[in-house]
């Protein structure tokens, strides 16, 4: 907390409500900062930013955990772990931007409305999905890079 208060950013970093009192043992840099950031969550600009925050980042991890199957996986070793969420997230990105762009936000929606057209290319370092869509004001063409090794 420290060095983040010297910087030009001023940060809101939430933490849990903790009982009893916190013993500094002389470090009053460190107690400053601590109890500027508690003044910065409290206020009306740190409310909003939190709202914002669950709103819109920790709605999309809840749905990719839970409502998408990443919250256990049954794949063995961490790199394997790594590879599958990434592509589960691009795969999350890529839904969100298909729905700003041409109103369908799955594969199978799009396809059904005859309005896109899915292309992948696998080479060694990374797997590349384009799509080439059409939206109501012409063709919107999305080129997602998957940067990992392939499944």
């Amino acid at each position: 907390m420290k060095t983040l208060d010297d910087g030009v950013w001023k940060t809101r970093i939430a933490e849990p409500k903790q009982r009893g009192f916190s013993r500094w043992h002389g470090d009053d840099k460190a107690r400053a900062a601590v109890y500027a950031n508690r003044i910065r969550l409290g206020s009306g600009v740190g409310k909003q930013a939190m709202r914002l925050r669950a709103e819109i980042v920790e709605r999309s991890f809840a749905h990719n955990l839970d409502r998408g199957g990443m919250r256990r996986t049954w794949l063995r070793g961490r790199d394997n772990v790594h590879k599958r969420y990434l592509v589960h997230g691009a795969g999350h990105n890529l839904g969100i931007l298909m729905r700003l762009l041409i109103g369908a936000g799955t594969p199978r929606e799009a396809a059904a409305r005859g309005l896109a057209y899915f292309f992948f290319v696998y080479t060694e370092e990374a797997v590349v999905i384009i799509l080439v869509a059409a939206s109501p004001d012409g063709f919107a063409i999305l080129a997602m890079a998957v940067t990992a090794a392939p499944i």
